[in-house]
């Protein structure tokens, strides 16, 4: 870790703290993504305001998303993490945005895949956490069409179809069908 300290301190767009609590980025530094550094992890994110920055050598699969659901927004290798490296990502996970080497990217991403097969299809849903039913049922709304006619086309009872706008539109946080329908084209789900 002093060798991370030493070339960092004097990078202008850095400004180092000792702890945690009153840093915008932690910067963890461990060989491995074990229990220990997961509970460092966990503790920064904890503190308030900290984004995560995990130096290791080594990180497994179930590491990986552990790490970014533990506030993680960047991850180096020990051997390509140069203070040019670390600066970059440091300054990346305090404007919200993620970094993460090419290898780790595409684990994550299949990971995501496997997850989105394994629990949203099994459940109904799509990526987008609609399930196919809701997604069917705002595309006649965004056509114009009334609750009957929702109904008559799926071969829904109309009770269905408003069950299905209502558990939609409070599982969102939205007002009403005109909402339902904004939100979904703007998010391109329809």
């Amino acid at each position: 870790m002093a060798g991370v300290v030493s070339g960092l301190r004097g990078r202008p767009e850095l400004a180092l703290v000792d702890t945690a609590e009153a840093a915008a980025v932690a910067v963890i530094v461990a060989e491995t993504a074990d229990a220990q550094t997961m509970a460092t992890v966990k503790r920064c994110a904890r503190s308030g305001r900290a984004r995560g920055v995990l130096i290791v050598s080594q990180i497994k699969e179930a590491q990986l998303l552990d790490a970014v659901e533990g506030g993680v927004a960047a991850i180096l290798w020990r051997h390509e993490a140069g203070a040019d490296g670390i600066t970059r990502a440091i300054v990346a996970a305090a404007r919200g945005n993620g970094d993460l080497p090419p290898d780790l990217l595409g684990r994550l991403l299949k990971q995501i895949g496997r997850i989105q097969r394994g629990v949203l299809h099994a459940q109904g849903f799509t990526s987008s956490g609609l399930a196919e039913r809701e997604r069917e049922v705002l595309e006649l709304v965004a056509e114009g069409l009334d609750t009957a006619e929702i109904a008559a086309k799926l071969a829904y009872s109309e009770r269905t179809v408003k069950n299905v706008l209502h558990g939609l539109t409070n599982r969102l946080h939205l007002r009403n069908r005109a909402h339902a329908v904004a939100y979904a084209i703007r998010e391109g789900y329809i």
